[in-house]
This record gives C-alpha cells, structure tokens and sequence, in this order.
C-alpha cells in the first residue's frame, strides 16, 4: 500500500486559541485577522458584534464575532393559556421571504376569532443509556432489580445538580441489551447537558453495585435533534396544545377559504404524508419554530425533535373550523445555553420570558404560532395564493427584478 500523500503546506495549521481559550475582545480580533489573512477575506460585519466576547465562553470556541440575521416581528397574537395569557408580538429571525407575512396572517386571523387556548401536558427530558448483558437471562433480572433501585438513582443523580430532578426510569428490552429511560424535569432551562451528567452518576452506580456489567450513555432511542415515532409519545421536552375555533366568516375574510377547504387540504395532504411514510403530520413547524428559536437564542438544532407533530383542522357541525396542533416533544428554554446572550434576551423580553419561570410560558406561545402557520399555509395551498406570496414577499425573482 502506498502512503498517503503529504498535506499541502499550511493545510494542518490550527485556528488561535490564544491564552485561556482567547475569548477576550483583543483575542477574538486577532484571530479573526488571523482568518482573514489565511483565506484572503474581509470580514467587517462579522466582527461587528454586540455580544460581549466573554460572555461567549460555554456557548461557542474559537469565536471571530457573530453571524447577523434578519429579525422581524409579527402580531398581533391573543393567547389564552395557563402560563401564557394576552397579546404578544412574536420576533422571528429568517432569511426566507413571506414566512413573517404568513405567519402574522394567520396571527391576526387566530386574534379576530377570539384567541388561542393553550395547554402543557407533559414537561420533561429524557436521557437513554444502553446496558448489554450476557444473556437474555441476566437482562431480565435486570429488568426486575431495577425498579427497586430508583430512589438510590435519585439520590444520584440529584448529586450532580441544583436544578434537574429525576422522576422516573422505565426499560426497554432489545434482545439481551437493555436501555433505560432517565426522565427528568428540567424546570427552566433545555437541561440535556445537565441530566447527561445526572444519568452517567446514577448509570455509574447501577456498575459499581453489580446490576450491570457496563453502558453506553447514549443508545439514541431518546432523539435527540432528531425526528423520531418515539417522540409521538410526549418524552422529550413539553407537551403542548394549541387549539382554535375560527368561524366560517372569519375564516374566509383572511384565507378566501371555507371550512371544508382547508379540511380538504388537510386531508390530500394527509394522503402525500402517508405515502412518504412521514412521522406526524404538518405543514411548516420547522418554518416557526427555527425562526423563533434562533430568535430567542434556543438550540436550533432541537428542531429536529420538536418540529414532529399532529395538525388537525375539524369543521364543526355549525359549519366553523376547529384547527389544532399537538407539539409532544418541544424543546424550549429560558434560561441558559443561549437564552441571555445580547438580541436573544431582548427578543425573550419582548414575549415577557426572559429569565426564570418563563419556559411554560413559551411553550404556550411557541404552540399558538406554530398554529398561526399551520392555517396560514393550509389558506396559501387551497386558495392557490402560495406561489403569488412568495412572488410578491419572497425572492422568487431573479436579482435584476428587484426593487
């Protein structure tokens, strides 16, 4: 076999870390003058950030700045829930066209109604380990032990945080492996760094007291960051209820459209989903949920999860539409990761959820916009006004046409 060829020259040079991680201003210029000059770019708009450089430090490494995207808000959007009640103006950061209009549309139609109600049902994360066994025999006296261990893993786990809180394990038996469910309540913030941590304590127990002979932390049976069937069954983040009922007149003042419109839409639609053997079913969650997640400093790549879901559109027996949507597995926060950095506070503050005690709150407006979308969508498709909104919002347009 022949070696492999030698790097070109340059090719394994290492982006400055500089002492202690250089996250103090002067570090992260040099370093992006360091960038610049490597790839022979300016980088003007990059360095000019308004987030502290220090206060970077445990949300990104080797930072050269900060990335801009626009930010827009749409409203107004009346919410009736337990957490969430009155009107709020909703930012949404996007690059895409028509997606702030659309939604806002569907906002305005929602508040002319009467509002949103809003419900969480569930509230937790989960964290999955993999614990192999010699036989199918010892996987199942461990299946059997455990039950009579849980406060021992409690009391683990609790050890490693102020703030998580272990309140159930349940198991699933594939062949002679077991995984086991660590559910948690994470209060305020996403938590799976922190109940990460929890569980390896308490999975670093079930070890040293010989109810295993060894796991692995992460099985992938609780998706995270991505889609998944098991996500149906509301274990990952909050469960949380958006519904409406939007009389007919109302309805087609906004959307051109009838009742039994939008239910045919949900209904072909529905068709297309099976025969893509999809997980749920919706139109656009992805659409809201990244612009306000990456608005109000989330982890966006919790997308993936939270955007698996149900919409359902029902016309009433006096010939009005009750329009729901079902997010068993959204993943909010606010506090930690990114919820107190620069824009993304301020957008928090705008919805009243910065800080502490907010993150059902989001929940809920988080459901009644996705809601908002889901309709505004179904009226673009079944009126057949999708194309001409992004013609007149969007950037379907070649660049010589534009304004």
């Amino acid at each position: 076999m022949k070696p492999a060829p030698m790097p070109e020259q340059g090719a394994f040079d290492l982006v400055p870390r500089f002492k202690d991680q250089g996250y103090g201003p002067e570090d992260v210029g040099r370093r992006r003058a360091w960038v610049e000059a490597k790839l022979d770019v300016s980088l003007p708009l990059v360095g000019a950030c308004a987030i502290p450089t220090a206060d970077m430090r445990g949300n990104i490494e080797n930072p050269i700045g900060a990335a801009q995207i626009p930010l827009g808000v749409a409203g107004p959007l009346l919410v009736h829930g337990l957490h969430a009640q009155g009107t709020f103006y909703v930012p949404l950061a996007t690059t895409e066209g028509a997606l702030v209009r659309s939604y806002e549309r569907g906002m305005a139609m929602l508040t002319r109604a009467g509002g949103v109600t809003t419900r969480v049902f569930a509230d937790g994360n989960v964290v999955a380990p993999w614990f192999p066994f010699e036989s199918v025999a010892d996987a199942h006296q461990f299946v059997t032990r455990l039950p009579g261990c849980v406060d021992q893993l409690k009391a683990e786990a609790q050890a490693t945080t102020r703030h998580g809180r272990l309140e159930r394990v349940d198991t699933h038996v594939v062949g002679r492996a077991v995984i086991v469910g660590f559910h948690f309540h994470t209060g305020d913030a996403q938590g799976m760094n922190m109940i990460v941590k929890a569980a390896e304590r308490a999975c670093r127990w079930i070890v040293a007291n010989g109810l295993a002979p060894r796991f692995q932390i992460f099985s992938g049976l609780s998706s995270e960051k991505r889609a998944s069937g098991y996500l149906l069954s509301g274990v990952k983040g909050k469960k949380v209820v958006a519904g409406a009922l939007v009389p007919a007149d109302v309805l087609f003042l906004y959307m051109r459209m009838t009742p039994k419109g939008i239910a045919d839409v949900w209904h072909s639609t529905i068709i297309g989903h099976l025969q893509a053997n999809a997980i749920g079913f919706n139109a656009h969650y992805a659409n809201g949920l990244t612009a306000l997640f990456i608005a109000c400093g989330q982890d966006v790549a919790n997308v993936a999860n939270a955007a698996v879901g149900i919409t359902d559109y029902e016309v009433t027996p006096e010939g009005d539409l009750y329009a729901s949507v079902t997010l068993p597995s959204l993943t909010v926060a606010t506090v930690g990761g990114g919820t107190g950095l620069g824009t993304s506070r301020e957008c928090l503050q705008m919805l009243g959820c910065a800080g502490s005690g907010h993150a059902l709150k989001l929940a809920e407006i988080v459901a009644a916009t996705v809601l908002a979308g889901e309709l505004s969508m179904a009226g673009a498709i079944g009126s057949g006004e999708f194309v001409s909104a992004h013609e007149e919002y969007g950037r379907n347009r070649p660049h010589e046409d534009r304004d």
